[in-house]
């Protein structure tokens, strides 16, 4: 049918020009062209409604190349999921009308580009006219109608053989990288973020968005608001860390100089401590030195929090903390080595021994630093359960008011 449409529409055209050149009469040419045009475009209209290659066919192959009934497509059919229809433009009939809109391009762009020819070597030899100069006006006009149409018929089909290629790689997924689509389609990365921002505005992908950067695509409402929702508590979470970080540095900001270039120490101390953890391999190591790095980091924080503690922990900076570096270096040292003779296995021994020995003394000095508030927190108790007891709120208080 499309081919006797052409076949029609472009018979029509050559008569027209042929009949205008040979009478040198280019009056009804315009009117002629015009009509063949707006036939051809509203045969485009009719086809984007009932016409294109993406539909599914229960007998056949699904959307993404599976048998229906899979265990590929079944999923992606079932009533948690959206169905490709849902998520995909089906029928985009731009194939079948950009080929169309192409060929009618292509078709009357020849035959109005050999008219035009035709003219001007007619007027060349019988000499300009203004019937023939109004003739050539018209016909390069419409030459250029019918390469716009050429270009765009072309481009559309192109868009829509990419946009089938982008769905291939998909197949049942809500979600993919924009990197990931451009190296199975042989694309780079910005003209196939370029080719999702049109489909999705077009509405081929129908719940179609991109992420903030634009780095991945989600095919699905529901993917969609799965990623806003997580961005959502990534910048809350981001929010609170920030602010938090404000406040400590209010914070740190207020105490004394001393104190500051102990906490500051302290924090290296703890740096250096993580990153022998980092170093040693090792699961029963690996918690020893884990368990040190956050009570050594408690330690500190309970320094900043209480500054008067300072005092307490000099033994700690000057000796302990010093010589517990020296000792995860010389076991990080002893276990490179690629030969495990037997002094240095009992070398290693001894000091996983002595790791524990510091944990411990470090939970004591931890558990220390707390003591002023344990006595508070015991005295308010004490007062509370008397107060209590004066009310005769309690077991032993009622007993003595009776």
């Amino acid at each position: 049918m499309i081919n006797n449409d052409w076949e029609r529409f472009g018979d029509e055209i050559r008569r027209t020009v042929q009949d205008a050149v040979d009478s040198r009469d280019f009056s009804r040419l315009n009117q002629t062209v015009s009509n063949t045009v707006g036939q051809a475009m509203d045969h485009i209209s009719r086809g984007l409604k009932n016409g294109g290659w993406y539909r599914e066919n229960p007998k056949k192959a699904d959307w993404h190349g599976q048998p229906s009934g899979s265990p590929v497509a079944q999923p992606f059919q079932s009533q948690d999921r959206p169905k490709s229809s849902e998520l995909y433009l089906r029928g985009t009939a731009a194939k079948v009308g950009g080929a169309f809109l192409a060929a009618t391009g292509y078709v009357f762009g020849a035959g109005t580009l050999m008219m035009l020819l035709a003219v001007c070597v007619g007027a060349a030899a019988a000499g300009w006219g203004v019937a023939l100069g109004a003739g050539a006006a018209a016909l390069t006009l419409f030459l250029a109608i019918f390469i716009w149409m050429a270009a765009t018929g072309t481009g559309m089909v192109c868009s829509v053989g990419r946009f089938k290629k982008y769905v291939n790689v998909l197949q049942a997924r809500e979600y993919c990288d924009v990197k990931e689509l451009a190296e199975r389609t042989g694309r780079s990365a910005k003209q196939v973020l370029r080719d999702l921002r049109k489909m999705i505005k077009k509405g081929w992908f129908r719940q179609g968005h991109l992420d903030e950067k634009g780095t991945c695509l989600m095919t699905s409402d529901t993917a969609y608001r799965d990623y806003t929702a997580l961005m959502e508590r990534m910048h809350r979470e981001k929010a609170e860390q920030e602010a938090k970080a404000k406040r400590e540095k209010q914070e740190y900001a207020k105490l004394s100089p001393e104190v500051q270039k102990i906490v500051k120490e302290g924090d290296a101390y703890v740096s250096k401590i993580r990153e022998a953890n980092d170093a040693i391999p090792g699961e029963e190591i690996s918690g020893k030195i884990s368990r040190m790095e956050t009570l050594v980091d408690r330690i500190f924080d309970r320094v900043e929090q209480n500054p008067e503690s300072v005092d307490d922990i000099r033994r700690l900076m000057e000796y302990y903390l010093p010589t517990t570096i020296k000792l995860l270096d010389a076991y990080r040292e002893l276990d490179a080595q690629p030969v495990q003779g037997e002094n240095i296995l009992s070398s290693k021994k001894e000091i996983e021994g002595t790791l524990d020995t510091l944990n411990m003394a470090f939970e004591k000095l931890l558990d220390d630093l707390f003591q002023d508030t344990a006595w508070d927190v015991s005295s308010d108790i004490s007062v509370l359960h008397t107060m209590l007891a004066q009310e005769g709120l309690t077991e032993d208080g009622m007993k003595k008011m009776k």
